[in-house]
């Protein structure tokens, strides 16, 4: 559907590996797990097989090596056949094991990365609380020092994969008293006594992604599970953990593309008389219009990710990416619902799945409007 032109051979055959998958794998039963509202637990372990998982981890760490570009195509391909899919691996992958990779000791490498990698033991990003979103100074999870242990107080919110994640890496306040400069990282492994997470919550879209709140209630986690330096942990994660809004863009595109294509499936069949509807112009004009934005938000999520590849600087552009991305993403979920009418209302559709999922795209990673601001402070310098 969308031209990949500035693709390297590597990528491309990647690409088209990732796709094979989602077409025999994914797609056909992702109505099927969104309804269910389960996670297939097992996609982790054959993602692991594949390699996937080791996007972006250095071969000595068991990665696959690879970058933003990399995995950005990773994002997209399986975000066409399941968003919430990709996002639960999204989650495992470049936020929870990216920062024991980023932050963590050689022994505590040792100790997570392995299995994290295998697909073996899951994580989860344990960073939203109640008051605690765009605003991070306000987060509210306590880690109080006592001995060679860290007691922590307080509850997540929102965690994506923590119904069946093995550790969670934990962002808690160890300087309350020093806002930002008093955060730290924990990894905190599920069965330690003090940590209770709730039911899964329900959700208006991506259904087959668990999620659930997190509560520590005198969980004492040892010091050697602190990753970075303390008070300064989590200041080091934002600086190392780039991959946040490029992903979402990619998601974004990924989601964009398969409402896309079922429209089109849905038109060319649709028939009003002896003919197709999209002897319309409204029709065929509105898929252009569709066609023409995933094209210019694959574009610049591309470049977004070169940059990141690079070592440049990708701050602006990353928002770029994120902001048009994911709002065409919505735009272009409610167009193909609109074209597939009633047959597209219905529960089963992929269509009205793909609208109810599309928009914690422009929400999660930092809102749209978070993403304007962030643009035009790079205007103004």
């Amino acid at each position: 559907m969308v031209n990949d032109d500035g693709l390297s051979e590597e990528e491309i055959a990647f690409r088209d590996s990732v796709r094979a998958f989602v077409e025999r794998r994914i797609a056909p039963n992702a109505t099927r797990w969104d309804l269910g509202e389960r996670y297939p637990r097992e996609l982790f372990g054959e993602a692991a097989s594949l390699g996937w998982l080791g996007i972006g981890f250095p071969e000595e760490a068991g990665g696959s090596g690879g970058g933003a570009a990399l995995f950005a195509l990773l994002c997209a391909e399986l975000t066409r056949g399941s968003a919430a899919i990709a996002l639960g691996l999204y989650v495992h992958s470049a936020l929870a094991s990216a920062a024991i990779l980023h932050l963590g000791s050689a022994p505590q490498k040792a100790r997570w990365l392995p299995d994290a990698i295998a697909g073996r033991r899951i994580g989860c990003w344990g960073y939203a609380e109640a008051g605690a979103g765009a605003d991070i100074s306000r987060v509210r999870t306590r880690a109080r020092r006592d001995g060679d242990d860290y007691v922590l107080d307080g509850a997540k919110l929102y965690i994506t994969n923590s119904p069946f994640a093995d550790f969670m890496v934990v962002v808690a306040q160890t300087a309350p008293d020093r806002g930002l400069k008093g955060m730290s990282l924990f990894v905190v492994e599920r069965d330690t006594p003090g940590v209770r997470v709730g039911t899964p919550f329900k959700k208006l879209g991506m259904g087959a992604s668990e999620m659930a709140e997190i509560v520590f209630d005198g969980a004492r986690v040892p010091a050697a599970n602190r990753l970075g330096a303390e008070h300064f942990g989590f200041i080091e994660a934002l600086k190392v953990l780039s991959l946040g809004r490029v992903a979402s863009a990619a998601q974004g595109v990924g989601l964009a593309r398969a409402a896309l294509e079922e429209a089109l499936r849905y038109c060319a069949t649709r028939m009003q008389g002896d003919t197709a509807i999209t002897s319309h112009q409204f029709v065929r004009f509105t898929l252009a219009d569709m066609a023409t934005r995933i094209e210019a938000a694959w574009r610049l999520t591309l470049r977004a990710a070169r940059l990141v590849d690079a070592g440049s600087d990708y701050d602006c552009a990353a928002s770029m990416a994120k902001l048009f991305a994911t709002e065409t993403c919505t735009h272009v979920c409610e167009r193909a619902l609109h074209l597939c009418g009633a047959q597209g209302y219905m529960r089963e559709s992929a269509a009205q799945r793909f609208y109810r999922d599309c928009k914690v795209f422009e929400i999660g990673e930092g809102t749209s409007e978070i993403q304007r601001e962030t643009i035009f402070r790079h205007l103004a310098r």
